[in-house]
């Protein structure tokens, strides 16, 4: 992966009013890679990427592009582009037009835009389109269009917020392999804004999970799903078990023990955990196993509830005696306990992630004050 950053977002802060939409954001955006802004709605990812635009101006911070700082330089003079969900077309032109507009207004001579969108248009699988207009097309071919119309001016950094929102389900799963596959193939910078977390995962190189205007985690789509740093992740990507407990053994070499309402659980040896401390347990269903008889390291029990079938894999649910719920998954075929059986869940200690908990700062300031 190149390391040359083109775009950097430093301690970038955003207000409207007293609402803080984006607090002390970092982001470094490399040459070439495909990074998303992944968050649920309101959590700052598109008020983040129109900074990068032009459209809206930080409150505080810097914002490079090329390792030019942008403040005060309107859309058209940052070498950017973007594509928003509605496309944002032209009805009354050719699609050939729509995507020749910005050229013209660029004034780039006239055989040269005729080869730059006769290019584009078989880049994006849309040849013999040209005398078309809008009305005349699909949801996705629609899109192909924005996107052509983008791509044809050369920006070193493409913006795109939700593009495929509008899509269905089946068009636009093929439109984020068609996206990704344009990304491979121009080596063009790609900053994507969704909140569809299976979508990011599928086309990104890198993901910035958003949380409450702050960027929660940095990391490529394995680091966040098989290491989460916080519970908020953990929990967005995919679907996990979450166990909360206090550490009551560290052994650096060996293990953490870790006491929960149900019981005790075992963690492999992490540094930066201490006696004591509120933690938080992510264990992803396809990780967690169950026993009919207790495993060493594991005092957890509960009762089979019932199962659901989704094709190759079963899901299981397990009631624990505070009626809390954990699932396991295992494959169709796969010898099963009952329902209404009493089994004992377990994990292998490397297949679960340890979370540093918030609650330890409000335990902290408690004490403060008691001390006080």
């Amino acid at each position: 992966m190149n390391e040359k950053i083109i775009v950097d977002v430093s301690h970038v802060d955003k207000y409207y009013g007293d609402n803080h939409v984006v607090s002390d954001m970092n982001l470094k955006v490399r040459e070439g890679e495909f990074l998303t802004l992944l968050g649920s709605s309101g959590c700052g990812k598109t008020t983040t990427l129109r900074m990068i635009a032009g459209f809206e101006d930080p409150t505080s911070g810097e914002i490079c592009i090329e390792g030019n700082p942008v403040a005060g330089k309107a859309p058209f003079e940052r070498n950017v582009n973007t594509v928003f969900q509605s496309y944002a077309l032209f009805p009354h032109m050719t699609i050939f037009d729509n995507v020749a507009y910005g050229l013209r207004i660029a004034k780039v001579p006239k055989a040269d835009i005729a080869t730059r969108v006769s290019d584009i248009l078989e880049l994006v699988q849309l040849e013999g389109f040209e005398r078309r207009y809008p009305a005349q097309l699909s949801g996705g071919q629609k899109q192909r269009v924005a996107i052509a119309r983008a791509l044809v001016m050369h920006p070193t950094v493409l913006l795109l917020d939700e593009p495929l929102g509008a899509l269905d389900l089946k068009l636009r799963k093929q439109m984020q392999l068609e996206l990704k596959r344009l990304q491979r193939k121009l080596g063009i910078t790609f900053v994507y804004v969704t909140h569809d977390q299976e979508e990011a995962m599928t086309m990104s190189d890198r993901i910035a999970v958003m949380h409450d205007g702050v960027l929660d985690q940095l990391g490529t789509p394995e680091e966040i799903y098989e290491r989460p740093q916080t519970k908020f992740v953990a929990t967005f990507i995919g679907e996990t078990n979450i166990f909360e407990g206090c550490v009551n053994e560290v052994d650096t070499t060996k293990r953490i023990s870790v006491g929960l309402e149900n019981g005790n659980v075992t963690v492999a040896p992490q540094e930066g955990f201490r006696f004591g401390e509120f933690v938080t347990i992510s264990v992803r269903p396809e990780k967690l196993r169950v026993s009919l008889e207790p495993r060493e390291g594991f005092s957890l029990y509960g009762v089979v509830r019932d199962y659901i079938y989704v094709g190759s894999v079963i899901k299981c649910n397990v009631v624990l005696p505070n009626s809390n719920e954990v699932r396991f998954e295992r494959l169709a075929g796969d010898e099963l306990p009952k329902p209404g059986e009493v089994v004992f869940p377990y994990w292998e200690p490397d297949d679960c992630v340890l979370i540093h908990n918030r609650d330890n700062e409000l335990y902290t300031a408690l004490e403060s004050i008691r001390l006080v």
